[in-house]
C-alpha cells in the first residue's frame, strides 16, 4: 500500500527516533528527504507530547506503541520497529489510524542464525561447563564427552527469516532439518522439510523456537508440550522468553525429558524485577550445568546494527515513493 503524506509544499517529512540506533540511520533518512530528530532519551510522556509533529516514528523496545499514544495524531504515517519482533506494538491501533507498521527481520536474521548454531554447539559439546572447569584446574574429559549434530534431526518451530537462517547454517552438518510453521504460505527450500507439529514431535532430537510472541503462543512450551515429544530433546530459544514456561522447562530438565537448554531470552529479562517464583526459576537455570544463557543478544551484532538501518530505510523508501 502506498501512503500519501499530507504536507505543505515547503514542509519536509519528519522522523522521530526514540531508541539508541546506529547513527548511520540519520544520513540514510536524510537522503530520503527526512528531517531527523534523534532523541533516544525521551520518556513515554515526552514522546506523546511531540509525536503529532512527525510523519514517522522509529523504535526498538523501550516504549509500547499503544492507542493512547496515537490518539488524536493525524500526521503519523509509519512506525518502524528496529528489529524483528513487534510485540510491543498495538497493531490494531495502527491499523485504526491508518499507520503502517514496518520491521526489519532481514537485518538481524544472519546474526540469529549464527548465534543459535553457536548455542547448539556449545550445548552439545559442554563448552561452557568445560571452560569453567579448566579455569578451576579441573580436567574432566570423560564427563564432558559430547554429542554431534551430524545424524540428528533438528526441529525448527517457525520458519520465517530466523528459522531459515538457522536451517541454512545447519546445512553443512549432515543432519536432517524439519520445520513447522502455522503460516501455510511458507514455502519449502533446500535447507528444511516442512512438516506437521506432530511429525516434528515424533522425530526431533533438538527443537529451536523462531516464532514471534503473541498472546496465543504464550507458554506454548508448557509441561504437556514438552512431554509430547517422543525422544528426550535439546531445547533452544532465541525468539521470545514468554514462549517457554520456565517452571515446565525446569521440570523437564530435572526429569531428563529436556537434556539441556540454551536460552537467549527469558520470561522476564528485567532481572531486578523478578517475582519470587521467577527468581526461584532463574536461580535453578543459572546453577544448572546443562543450561546456557545469553542476554538477548542473538540478533545483536555490530553488523546487524547497520543492516537493520539499511532494511528499514529501504522499506520506508518503498512506502513513500514520492519522496525526493
Amino acid at each position: 500500500m502506498i501512503l500519501k503524506i499530507k504536507k505543505m509544499p515547503s514542509e519536509k517529512l519528519k522522523c522521530l527516533i526514540i531508541d539508541q540506533m546506529h547513527l548511520s540511520i540519520i544520513p540514510m533518512l536524510e537522503e530520503l528527504g527526512f528531517t531527523v530528530s534523534y532523541q533516544p532519551d525521551l520518556t513515554a510522556g515526552e514522546v506523546k507530547e511531540i509525536l503529532s509533529d512527525y510523519d514517522g516514528l522509529i523504535v526498538r523496545s523501550k516504549l509500547r506503541i499503544t492507542e493512547d499514544l496515537l490518539v488524536g495524531n493525524q500526521r503519523l504515517r509509519f512506525v518502524a520497529r528496529a528489529g524483528a519482533g513487534v510485540d510491543n506494538v498495538d497493531e490494531a491501533a495502527l491499523e485504526k489510524y491508518n499507520i503502517q507498521l514496518l520491521n526489519a527481520p532481514e537485518g538481524n536474521r544472519d546474526a540469529v542464525g549464527e548465534h543459535t548454531l553457536g548455542m547448539l554447539l556449545a550445548l552439545l559439546r559442554h563448552i561452557v561447563k568445560a571452560d569453567q572447569e579448566v579455569r578451576h584446574y579441573e580436567w574432566y574429559r570423560e564427563a564432558n564427552r559430547g554429542e554431534e549434530i551430524m545424524g540428528k534431526t533438528i526441529g525448527i518451530i517457525g520458519y520465517g527469516n530466523m528459522g531459515r537462517s538457522f536451517a541454512k547454517r545447519l546445512s553443512s552438518f549432515e543432519c536432517r532439518v524439519l520445520a513447522h510453521d502455522i503460516d501455510h504460505t511458507i514455502l519449502p527450500d533446500d535447507y528444511a522439510a516442512l512438516c506437521s507439529l506432530d511429525q516434528l514431535k515424533a522425530e526431533a532430537d533438538v527443537i529451536s523456537f523462531h516464532i514471534p510472541f503473541t498472546p496465543a503462543n504464550r507458554y506454548l512450551a508448557d509441561e504437556t508440550f514438552l512431554n509430547s515429544f517422543r525422544k528426550n530433546i535439546w531445547l533452544l530459544n532465541s525468539s521470545r522468553g514468554e514462549i517457554v514456561e520456565s517452571k515446565s522447562l525446569i521440570q523437564a530438565l530435572k526429569s531428563g525429558k529436556v537434556k539441556g537448554a540454551a536460552l537467549d531470552v527469558l520470561e522476564n529479562e528485567k532481572l531486578t524485577t523478578l517475582s519470587p517464583e521467577q527468581k526461584d526459576s532463574f536461580e535453578y537455570l543459572i546453577r544448572a550445568a546443562n543450561v546456557i544463557l545469553s542476554p538477548h543478544i542473538a540478533g545483536w551484532t555490530h553488523e546487524s546494527y547497520v543492516k537493520i538501518n539499511e532494511v528499514l530505510t529501504q522499506k520506508i523508501k518503498n512506502l513513500l515513493p514520492n519522496i525526493k
